[in-house]
């Protein structure tokens, strides 16, 4: 325990689903946590049980699509925790359903890739600087399955813009490892979220989970622990890795 004691964390799409774990193990381990999100209701509950329990966490709140909303987050995270240490950019979701190439408009393709790619680049972008100055600092940021293990029903843009990520993280680690900064990626196969509890049948779970060589879906905590040990400094040799939590599904 405390394994992120003295660290200051930003962990963006965290009101819901695999942020949420994120920041929920973050703050359990000392880290004080910015919570990030656009449900101002869920963010709000999200700090308020992480101050219950005992952790320094405060809520952030806006859209990520642009530059200034973006540092407004960052100014508003550092301003009442302290230098960020850490980032998880983890906000991002598939606006499309799969399905021929050739049926994905131009706005669908640019909408997903705004919604992943770009709004990682942002994040990071606006994080960095701070970072490499201080010569000291751990980024991870969140791929999928979708790119590393296609399959016929994989959203193509989806798959495109997390492809782009991982590319993305290695060239981060790359040009700030000089400077004190890590970066690392973790690429989750399919999650029991919220969402997806809802939105997959329970039979169709367990088809699913049939798939995998460990025969179960993932869930966030799952996910939440292998952000923990990239972003820890028990890591503190690892940089520009992708970590499949995938149920040994993506076997390359």
């Amino acid at each position: 325990m405390n394994s992120l004691q003295g660290h200051v964390a930003l962990v963006t799409g965290a009101s819901h689903g695999i942020g949420s774990a994120v920041a929920r193990l973050f703050a359990a381990e000392g880290a004080a946590v910015a919570v990030h999100g656009r449900d101002d209701r869920a963010v709000a509950a999200l700090v308020d049980e992480l101050t219950a329990s005992g952790g320094r966490a405060v809520g952030v709140v806006g859209d990520l699509g642009s530059p200034e909303t973006v540092a407004r987050v960052v100014e508003e995270g550092e301003g009442a925790l302290g230098a960020l240490t850490v980032l998880v950019a983890n906000a991002g979701h598939n606006p499309v359903p799969p399905g021929p190439i050739e049926n994905v408009t131009l706005d669908q393709w640019r909408s997903t890739m705004d919604a992943n790619l770009t709004l990682t680049f942002l994040t990071v972008a606006a994080v960095l600087p701070g970072m490499k100055q201080r010569g000291r600092g751990s980024i991870v940021t969140v791929a999928s399955a979708a790119s590393r293990r296609p399959t016929a029903y994989t959203p193509v843009p989806y798959a495109a813009a997390k492809a782009g990520v991982e590319v993305f993280t290695r060239l981060v680690a790359l040009q700030a490892g000089p400077h004190g900064v890590r970066a690392n990626c973790v690429s989750p196969e399919t999650i029991l979220t919220e969402r997806n509890l809802r939105q997959i049948p329970q039979d169709t779970q367990a088809s699913m989970a049939a798939g995998h060589p460990v025969q179960r879906l993932g869930t966030p905590e799952d996910v939440a622990a292998a952000v923990l040990y990239l972003a820890g400094d028990s890591a503190g040799w690892v940089s520009g890795v992708t970590l499949d939590v995938a149920g040994g599904s993506v076997l390359a």
